[in-house]
């Protein structure tokens, strides 16, 4: 099950990808550039008066693929929020850690399992692992108390290993985006700029029609990659929390599994 979505996402993430892509080409030709946004029915001309999507359209080439670089940046971010927050499982993270920390203390193992089959998600499984760990080197009268508390701690760690890439993956592609939105509305920034100082470099009086629309492209350029990189950034950083806040969930409660079984077992 596991290889079946480490196999499965990638084509889930070149799938998004190629379809942002696309809605941002659709978007571009068909809704920014609609002719009832434009004087005379055509996008040849200037936008019709107050049309802010005629403007947007004025922006040239590279609109539509900073278009597609949102829509990537808003279905990753999607995807996360569901990742994420089905890993941290179906109620609060420290109040479940508190729950398993009490019922440890109180050496009743088997309602401390049957919370993390409750509660679910990347900690629950992480300690489910150590407290299934812990009830089998209970059992165990060939190794001592030393070899019982690194088989747990292995245990953990081992779980944890498993869980936590699948929390950070696809953060990549976010940060990226939110890298590259601000480079390509640069680009179309100056590419705006460029068409604006040539239409003011023209012999006699400067050419109207090519100023604005050059304003107009470099204006445009520079929202939509200050809005995609902001987006991105904003939800990468938010992430990152959530996991720090994950992980550290996991790493209290696997050194609460260890602290109780080596302070309720003595030597032998």
């Amino acid at each position: 099950m596991a290889q079946e979505k480490k196999s499965g996402l990638p084509f889930f993430n070149l799938i998004a990808v190629i379809v942002s892509v696309v809605i941002g080409w659709l978007l571009y030709s068909f809704v920014l550039g609609a002719s009832s946004n434009f004087v005379g029915g055509s996008n040849e001309n200037q936008p019709a008066n107050g049309s802010i999507l005629g403007t947007m359209y004025k922006g040239g080439f590279i609109v539509p693929i900073l278009i597609a670089v949102l829509l990537i940046v808003l279905t990753f971010t999607i995807e996360r929020l569901l990742t994420i927050m089905s890993a941290k499982g179906k109620g609060s993270v420290e109040a479940f850690v508190r729950r398993v920390r009490e019922l440890l203390a109180a050496g009743d193992l088997d309602t401390a399992i049957a919370e993390c089959d409750k509660q679910r998600g990347s900690v629950a499984n992480v300690v489910r692992s150590g407290l299934v760990k812990f009830e089998q080197v209970e059992k165990e009268g060939s190794l001592d108390k030393e070899a019982k508390i690194a088989a747990i701690q292995k245990s953990l760690e081992e779980a944890t290993a498993l869980e936590l890439p699948m929390l950070s993956k696809n953060l990549v592609i976010i940060s990226t985006c939110a890298s590259i939105a601000t480079l390509v509305g640069l680009l179309g920034t100056v590419s705006g700029m460029i068409k604006a100082f040539a239409a003011m470099a023209q012999a006699g009086a400067p050419d109207a029609n090519k100023l604005a629309t050059g304003i107009s492209e470099a204006l445009v350029n520079t929202f939509l990659g200050i809005l995609a990189a902001t987006l991105g950034i904003i939800f990468y950083n938010l992430f990152n929390s959530i996991i720090d806040s994950i992980t550290f969930g996991m790493d209290e409660a696997g050194f609460s599994i260890v602290q109780t079984y080596s302070s309720t077992h003595k030597e032998k």
